[in-house]
């Protein structure tokens, strides 16, 4: 070890890097960094374990999983290129939305000049680059009818709660009251996925949408399987503008869970509004949640669901961080579920 390099424990490189000592442990499991050793056995990181923590930071916040991510380092030219192209195409559909507000902004400059002075509302159009939608109701049991509103609603919204929470029952409700959406429940998967196949068969554009979908998660590491089939089958249907999908990961190993949520994180800006429940860290991983997602917890003592920034010390964030498991963890509690007394 170089005396005059700096090297730091694993606390303190997961301080400079802005992530938690959780992750930083996780990336040595999987490979992409390797600490060297103290005379004393313990871990350190030095300038060229730093250089590579920065790597895989700047990677995961473009929303890479850590198997890609890992492709990536290694020199995987397919992964990356698939990455690249996919980033192409929301950095265009950006531009092109960036574009259409500057043609109202000069519209409504040019009406201001002449006199007119516009509505709020053509205001609010020019400059938002996507429609708000909000929601607000009563909530059901087993809460106490308090009121739940949600604003400014993202892309991707995790729904995190302990068994018995209640997350089940808001995300119903979400899908009730939210306008133009729909629950993707449990069943999707039932008799090995035996709907979703017939749906296949009967409707041959979802199908090569379903077809080219798992191809693509497959070439990042994803195992077929009818779970995963059956909720292709749901993301990738016409209809509704909002999914709120119950346990994104049931039936998914962890590769496939890692593998879908990089590709769910690389859709587009105009991709329509996903909710989901999930207790797996390896769909929410808080250390690459990005802006355009949102964390709703619903704790454990009933309280009224919250909605979570992603930084240690927020309010929510450990409950949060908790209520998390590896899907190896998760499997022991496969089929559990939480029960309401008569």
């Amino acid at each position: 070890m170089n005396a005059a390099a700096r090297f730091l424990s694993p606390s303190e490189a997961a301080r400079q890097l802005g992530i938690s000592a959780k992750a930083l442990r996780l990336y040595e499991e999987r490979g992409l960094i390797a600490p060297v050793r103290t005379p004393a056995g313990w871990r350190a990181y030095g300038p060229a374990e730093m250089a590579r923590g920065v790597e895989i930071v700047e990677l995961r916040a473009l929303g890479l999983s850590l198997g890609e991510v890992a492709r990536i380092l290694r020199g995987d030219a397919d992964i990356l290129a698939r990455v690249l192209a996919a980033h192409e195409s929301a950095l265009e559909e950006r531009i092109r939305q960036s574009g259409d507000s500057i043609a109202k902004i000069r519209r409504l400059r040019t009406d201001l000049g002449r006199g007119k002075l516009p509505a709020a509302r053509d205001i609010i159009g020019a400059v938002r680059t996507r429609p708000a939608v909000s929601v607000a109701f009563d909530l059901p049991w087993p809460w106490g009818g308090e009121r739940f509103e949600l604003r400014d609603i993202r892309l991707l919204t995790y729904i995190v709660g302990p068994l018995g929470s209640g997350k089940t029952r808001l995300a119903q409700r979400l899908a009730e009251t939210l306008p133009d959406a729909a629950f993707v429940g449990l069943e999707r998967a039932a008799d090995g996925g035996a709907a979703a196949r017939a749906r296949l068969d009967a409707e041959p554009v979802l199908k090569a949408r379903v077809d080219e979908s798992l191809a693509a998660l497959m070439a990042d590491g994803a195992a077929e399987s009818p779970a995963l089939i059956a909720l292709l089958a749901a993301l990738e249907a016409d209809g509704p503008a909002i999914l709120v999908v119950d346990m994104l990961e049931q039936g998914l190993d962890t590769a496939t869970q890692e593998a879908l949520i990089a590709s769910l994180r690389r859709r587009g800006p105009r991709a329509r509004p996903l909710f989901f429940l999930t207790r797996s860290s390896a769909i929410l991983d808080l250390d690459a949640v990005g802006d355009d997602e949102a964390v709703i917890l619903c704790p454990a003592n009933h309280s009224p669901p919250i909605s979570v920034t992603p930084v240690p010390g927020a309010p929510g964030y450990e409950a949060v961080a908790t209520c998390l498991a590896s899907p190896e963890v998760r499997a022991r509690t496969e089929g559990v579920i939480a029960w309401r007394p008569a």
